[in-house]
């Protein structure tokens, strides 16, 4: 080969490795983020429609506006529903990857049973630009995609962990840790502080449905031990000692709003919880969103501050 083609041939070489190493990153709202090498097409998925229980392919972007219209006020600061929409597109496509819901043989469900809210009736203008302006940004720990946790609001602080929230042991959650709300101060007074009054009856069946036993004459309701953010994880009921998110849930965790309990008594056939917080705690407080971006926070900064050590990628 004559030396003028080699080197004509080592140049092209080098331009295209400079190519190849450029599309490795894209810029977002004057932010670089990674681009991972294999970056595929927008994925169409199957949604079953639990209303009418039909099935429909959709675009995956398409299906997040109708997400964050559902999990978030569509009139909220656009840098808030963005942040939404990234933890709402890592949980799908999570899911997704996991295998869907088998039991409706689809990629997910309008279900919140089964899976995330859903109303595309409420896709406003503001909804459209916050889905855009991070179109196929996911958010991933150790180069996995994360469990994107979210609740309306955290309290004082967020839940330590997903184990101290949720009670998760299925597998690690490096990324989840405790910060300060800053959702606390303009979230509405029932979130705030709040209190749920419950029967004996009714507490006594919530700790049957946990642990298959019955907790005896409920004389005494105790928080048995608290995580580091505060949260009760270990609440005594009687003669028995429970799991405080798996009462949460038992109870109904639109009444007993959060496990930040600041205090229980048992007043006659009643007992009277009082705490801060709507939410398991864990992951992003969508009031805490919209606090930092009335700040002027940008959708990464928001996530970086709720997750450690996460990094945002493009799917698509």
């Amino acid at each position: 080969m004559p030396e003028r083609i080699r080197r004509w041939t080592a140049f092209t070489l080098l331009v295209a490795l400079a190519l190849a190493i450029a599309v490795g990153a894209f810029i977002r709202g004057g932010r670089a983020f990674r681009r991972p090498l294999g970056v595929g097409q927008e994925p169409t998925i199957s949604l079953y429609l639990h209303k009418t229980g039909e099935t429909k392919s959709i675009k995956m972007e398409d299906y997040i506006q109708g997400v964050v219209a559902a999990e978030m006020d569509p009139n909220w600061p656009v840098n808030a529903l963005a942040a939404q929409a990234i933890l709402a597109r890592t949980f799908t496509l999570k899911k997704v990857q996991e295998g869907g819901v088998k039991a409706r043989g689809t990629d997910a469900s309008t279900s919140t049973e089964e899976f995330q809210a859903y109303a595309p009736e409420k896709i406003n203008d503001n909804v459209r630009r916050a889905v855009e302006n991070t179109r196929g940004l996911v958010v991933k720990s150790g180069g996995r995609l994360i469990n994107a946790w979210f609740h309306a609001a955290g309290g004082p602080q967020t839940a330590a962990s997903a184990v101290e929230g949720l009670d998760f042991h299925q597998e690690p959650a490096p990324y989840v840790h405790s910060v300060k709300d800053p959702g606390l101060a303009i979230a509405p007074p029932e979130d705030k502080a709040w209190s749920a009054s419950f029967s004996k009856d009714e507490l006594a069946t919530a700790v049957r449905k946990i642990t298959g036993q019955d907790p005896g004459p409920i004389t005494s309701v105790r928080i048995a031990e608290k995580g580091p953010s505060g949260r009760a994880t270990k609440i005594e009921v009687g003669k028995l000692t429970v799991s405080g998110p798996a009462l949460r849930l038992a109870l109904g965790s639109d009444r007993l709003r959060s496990t930040f309990i600041t205090g229980v008594e048992v007043r006659g056939n009643r007992v009277i919880f009082r705490g801060q917080g709507y939410g398991h705690g864990v992951g992003m407080s969508q009031w805490g969103a919209r606090a930092l971006a009335e700040q002027g926070k940008s959708p990464e900064e928001i996530i970086k501050y709720f997750f450690k050590d996460v990094t945002l990628e493009k799917a698509w």
